[in-house]
């Protein structure tokens, strides 16, 4: 029996567009050129902008292709590195709240359907997680965004990777995931955009999962892995409302093959 249903985060509950990334990435790029100005350690903008870019390279190359996470603040030290500057401790707390917060100034997208399944599935009496890699954006601001966007309030408990350490699809993290739904893995049903990080993360530790193709994706869109595996949703959804067909409504019976019954599979 299903008894708890979690969600990926980004391109799954909430989405940038372009115009919206951009303007983000133009907002820590001022801000933290503004702070450097401030303290006598200018720098050009341009050279700003490629510590920017060579800070992101670099977290790729050390930390998220072996799927480890790493915090804002280690990736503010990366760009300082890269910039070749001496900063103090306080200027390096403003850098980091510039590059952390800039998607709590300038708001995500929540995904069309999002609103209806999480507050239906809270009514039927779910338990209801979140998992999410976090990028540039920790945990610490994600909780904010999700609470300006109402989506906080209908999530039983949340995981981010900086927080966590490891991202998906890495057992630990849906370990985390378990342990603050309070349910077994074969009682937790995933839901997420991408087909291995969230489909075969899930499917791996113990859980059903179900892949959402969503019909317009934003910015945040991992990179591709080559995995060589054959990976086989429990169900395909193109609409996150279907998730409402493949979950009927508790007590009715279904839950426990819901998921499971290739004839309620979309797609």
């Amino acid at each position: 029996m299903i008894r708890a249903v979690a969600f990926d985060l980004w391109e799954t509950l909430i989405t940038d567009t372009p115009e919206q990334s951009r303007r983000q990435e133009r907002l820590r790029l001022t801000r933290m050129e503004e702070i450097l100005a401030a303290r006598g350690l200018g720098a050009t903008a341009e050279r700003i902008e490629h510590a920017y870019r060579k800070l992101w390279q670099r977290c790729h190359e050390l930390y998220w292709s072996a799927d480890v996470d790493v915090p804002c603040r280690r990736q503010i030290e990366h760009f300082v590195e890269e910039l070749r500057l001496d900063v103090d401790a306080p200027t390096l707390d403003a850098l980091e709240d510039a590059y952390a917060r800039a998607a709590v100034e300038i708001l995500p997208d929540v995904v069309d359907g999002a609103y209806d399944v999480v507050a239906e599935l809270k009514r039927r009496g779910y338990r209801l997680g979140l998992v999410s890699n976090t990028g540039r954006t920790p945990g610490s601001a994600l909780r904010e965004i999700l609470d300006a966007l109402d989506l906080a309030p209908h999530i039983d408990a949340m995981v981010f990777s900086n927080e966590h350490g490891a991202c998906k699809p890495q057992a630990s993290i849906f370990a985390a995931l378990r342990e603050g739904l309070g349910v077994e893995y074969g009682e937790t049903l995933f839901v997420g955009d991408n087909l291995y990080v969230d489909v075969h993360g899930a499917q791996r530790a113990g859980m059903r999962a179900v892949h959402f193709i969503p019909p317009v994706r934003g910015t945040a869109v991992a990179p591709h892995v080559e995995h060589g595996l054959e990976i086989v949703p429990d169900a395909t959804i193109y609409d996150l409302r279907e998730l409402l067909r493949v979950i009927p409504s508790r007590g009715d019976g279904e839950e426990s093959r819901a998921a499971g019954d290739p004839s309620r599979r979309s797609g």
